[in-house]
């Protein structure tokens, strides 16, 4: 290994570490003010009737999804509807600490199933705008990996 490479990849890893705290913020911070749509499906209907309020979409899967080619159809959709609507995306793993951060039980008191965390949309309602520095963390982090060709950025949320 050369010492661009050495130094490079630990600045790599900075970065996506910043990224990930940053997120890990903006999610808790969204949910606070309502800003938050939870679900593949609740998603899709919110990017059909307003994309241009969805400012962050995250898909989140775990190794165990990795084989759910119906969940991979409809990342394949969101993406291109994110892309096309200039909407950021990141790939996350890590559904463990994302149902923490979302204070997500398995089921409910009433036996009802969890929320699917598999797409989460992070909106920005021209009423009240969300404004926190994680975002701008966030949407830098994704204008960063544009620029490095690397479209759909991934970022692993560690258990804490």
């Amino acid at each position: 290994m050369t010492l661009e490479e050495v130094i490079g990849s630990n600045s790599t890893e900075k970065k996506m570490d910043a990224a990930s705290q940053a997120l890990e913020e903006l999610l808790v911070a969204a949910q606070r003010q309502h800003c938050i749509t939870v679900g593949v499906y609740e998603s899709a209907k919110l990017m059909n009737v307003d994309p241009d309020s969805v400012v962050l979409c995250v898909l989140a899967t775990d190794e165990e999804d990795e084989d759910d080619i119906a969940l991979q159809i409809h990342f394949t959709l969101l993406q291109a509807f994110c892309c096309d609507n200039d909407i950021n995306i990141l790939r996350v793993s890590g559904m463990r600490r994302l149902a923490q951060l979302l204070e997500e039980e398995t089921a409910d008191s009433n036996g009802n199933e969890p929320r699917d965390l598999h797409c989460i949309l992070v909106t920005n309602p021209p009423v009240q705008p969300l404004q926190c520095q994680a975002l701008q963390d966030v949407s830098s982090f994704c204008a960063e990996s544009r620029c490095r060709n690397q479209w759909v950025p991934c970022l692993e949320l560690q258990d804490r």
